[in-house]
């Protein structure tokens, strides 16, 4: 297990946690003060739900539609790791110096051992990571409204490098001197299968919720006609606020049953994304909530009758 990566993974879901709870904690008492700690917390909409923001703060903003840069990075580099991967596996040709030591740093010894169906695993998840990436991707730049809305720069640096480091944790899983390309197939899983299947099935609907969103801001002809909020219909929707986060998470599960169901380094990946995207659910529902009189009352945040 690369205990460098691991570590990292455990510290970012801990400190998720502790803000989610500490954002729990704070509603029940009239919600939260204009501050540095709820700037670096919030972005778009939901950085209304703490008032009036001082000015030195509004200078760290980026534009919200800049989520964009984020699957660009991704595309091109965790298709960088995809095809070098790809060569050292059918081509035999080893990684590059600079990304061996690198993995070495980040993961310890599981870059010299020759570990079972770790090959085809990370090869399947880097390949759904990446498509993953590329629709993304495509919604921002074709489907997606941004409206005027702000991210903190620390946000926007931090999403850059959680792309950049995301990646890395793949190839982390598999070594890096081994090409057994010509018996890849034959490690073939039902986890495999299943993974992929789930996959799919979480692709499609966080797809149909952000054509919904998208379409809350565009007249039946496609045009774009406001930038203003509004309660979404339809899909997911009836259940929770925010479907497209619970849809990420079953996306990175998926990956995490791709991998065998047995990656801790994974599952600490999908901890760390349970408490983000949870995080962000609740902002999202208490901007819905505080800003729609008629909000249905039987929806969740985050988790279908459950959060």
């Amino acid at each position: 297990m690369p205990a460098a990566l691991s570590a990292l993974w455990l510290l970012l879901a801990a400190a998720f946690l502790a803000a989610l709870l500490l954002e729990l904690l704070q509603a029940p008492r009239g919600g939260p003060r204009p501050g540095l700690f709820q700037d670096l917390l919030r972005y778009g909409k939901t950085k209304s739900g703490c008032g009036q923001r001082p000015a030195w703060l509004r200078l760290l903003d980026v534009p919200k539609r800049w989520f964009s840069h984020f699957y660009v990075l991704s595309v091109v580099w965790n298709g960088l790791l995809l095809l070098l991967l790809i060569q050292a596996l059918f081509l035999a040709r080893p990684f590059p110096i600079w990304l061996r030591d690198l993995l070495s740093a980040l993961g310890g010894a599981s870059q010299n051992q020759d570990v079972g169906d770790k090959h085809l695993s990370a090869l399947l998840v880097l390949m759904l990571l990446w498509l993953h990436s590329f629709r993304r991707l495509i919604e921002c730049l074709c489907i997606s409204v941004f409206s005027s809305g702000f991210l903190h720069i620390v946000q926007y640096c931090f999403g850059l490098g959680y792309y950049i480091v995301v990646g890395l944790t793949v190839l982390c899983q598999v070594p890096a001197n081994v090409s057994n390309g010509k018996n890849l197939f034959m490690q073939i899983c039902w986890y495999h299968a299943l993974g992929i299947i789930m996959y799919i099935w979480a692709s499609v609907h966080q797809h149909r919720c952000h054509v919904i969103l998208a379409n809350l801001r565009k007249s039946k002809s496609g045009k774009v006609v406001n930038l203003s909020h509004s309660i979404p219909f339809g899909d997911w929707f009836e259940r929770v606020s925010c479907p497209h986060y619970f849809a990420e998470l079953l996306i990175y599960v998926s990956m995490a049953i791709t991998f065998g169901f047995q990656n801790l380094t994974w599952w600490l990946v999908v901890m760390y994304v349970l408490f983000n995207q949870a995080l962000a659910a609740v902002l999202c529902h208490e901007f819905y909530v505080n800003n729609f009189s008629c909000y249905p009352t039987c929806r969740k945040a985050f988790i279908p009758f459950l959060f």
